[in-house]
């Protein structure tokens, strides 16, 4: 029997595939559990727009990361700290802060979780962080660190 997956089922496949499995298994376990449907012109209608929908969806939101990651190129982000002895920064600049800047300065809405920074900045200068805004697309972000 041709069932369609509405989740992920162990050993037999991920949801939205269309499986051939046993009856028994389909009606006993399959279909009782609402793990899938069956596999009849209706369902399977409605699965080819349901993919057909998805795909659209997926290529706005990259549209849309990929216009947002200009903005986000065109902009410096000016974060200011306090200097200690010998001109060093007292304290460091992190992926926080940079966010709230960003969105005080440009109200420029970043996840603080999508900013990339391998160890929080420490001197003052110009420095160029990665912004990871969707799987497909990663922004460079200029953060100017100034003395206050």
């Amino acid at each position: 029997m041709k069932v369609i997956l509405l989740q992920d089922v162990k050993s037999v496949g991920k949801k939205g595939d269309v499986v051939e499995v046993s009856d028994g298994y389909a009606k006993n376990f399959i279909l009782k559990k609402k793990l899938g449907t069956v596999a009849d012109s209706k369902n399977m209608n409605d699965l080819k727009l349901k993919k057909a929908n998805d795909e659209k969806v997926a290529a706005e939101n990259l549209a849309a990361a990929k216009d947002f990651a200009k903005v986000v190129e065109s902009r410096t982000v000016i974060v200011r700290l306090k200097a200690g002895e010998g001109g060093k920064t007292f304290g460091s600049v992190s992926s926080k802060e940079i966010a709230q800047e960003a969105k005080i300065q440009f109200d420029m809405d970043i996840d603080k979780k999508k900013i990339v920074l391998n160890e929080a900045i420490k001197s003052f200068g110009t420095f160029e962080v990665p912004v990871k805004l969707h799987p497909q697309v990663t922004a460079t972000l200029k953060v100017k660190v100034e003395e206050c």
